[in-house]
């Protein structure tokens, strides 16, 4: 059975930075895709940033250049690296991973800006 593990969250002042991690355990293969998705109090789901198993990157408007996500081939990992934080980057942060024999998502971690 796969699951995703995520860390990383936490409480963090404006300006400041996180780094999430997302690891997957279990039997996986192939993993083309890892995404990152953030979901704010009374919003929908939003997807943040993405990574294909090439290492091409795409990110929503609203972080590009401020967040970077990377992974870890090897031991199945995503990480989220997210700098310049603000009251809007207040959310649960998911991932996703999209895989050869299906789609699996982490149970979120809260992330909270505030001074």
């Amino acid at each position: 059975q796969v699951q995703l593990v995520e860390s990383g969250g936490g409480l963090v002042q404006p300006g400041g930075s996180l780094r999430l991690s997302c690891a997957a355990s279990g039997r996986i293969f192939s993993i083309y895709r890892m995404d990152w998705y953030r979901q704010a109090s009374g919003k929908e789901r939003e997807l943040v940033a993405s990574i294909s198993n090439g290492g091409s990157t795409n990110y929503a408007g609203s972080v590009k250049g401020r967040f970077t996500i990377s992974r870890d081939n090897a031991n199945n990992t995503a990480y989220l690296q997210m700098n310049s934080l603000n009251s809007e980057d207040t959310a649960v942060y998911y991932c996703k991973f999209s895989a050869i024999r299906g789609i699996y998502w982490g149970q979120g971690t809260k992330v909270t800006v505030s001074s």
